[in-house]
């Protein structure tokens, strides 16, 4: 099984160039690229993220968004990085449930959490 996170937006190149930077701790490379998608391929088990573009900018709230994990306690030192990159924070620090994280955008505008989990995390299947 593989999974695919299409990610709409109006520049591909822009986007992958700053997704690029932003999960370089996770060693992603590019993968496909046939317009309107270019894919960005991550090291197993993480999903691809696959870039579309589209012609209209981002509306609203995203429906479904990345939380990604970079292994660091120091949310905001992260945080940082990827506002150098052209994120924009759009929260302080949450926590709920022990686990810490931060809102931010892409320069697209489309939102994802930094996030920290709890010291222990157990993934309970339910059926």
């Amino acid at each position: 099984m593989q999974i695919v996170v299409t990610l709409d937006c109006v520049d591909t190149e822009a986007q992958a160039g700053f997704w690029l930077a932003a999960l370089a701790p996770l060693d992603y490379p590019r993968g496909f690229h046939g317009p309107p998608y270019l894919s960005l391929v991550g090291p197993a088990p993480a999903p691809t993220l696959l870039l579309q573009r589209v012609p209209e900018p981002k509306q609203g709230k995203n429906r479904m968004h990345l939380d990604l994990d970079f292994g660091t306690a120091d949310l905001a030192s992260e945080v940082n990085r990827l506002e150098r990159l052209g994120a924009v924070r759009l929260s302080e620090e949450l926590e709920e449930h022990g686990y810490r994280w931060i809102v931010v955008a892409d320069p697209e505008g489309n939102e994802f959490c930094v996030f920290k989990p709890p010291h222990s995390t157990k993934v309970e299947r339910t059926n």
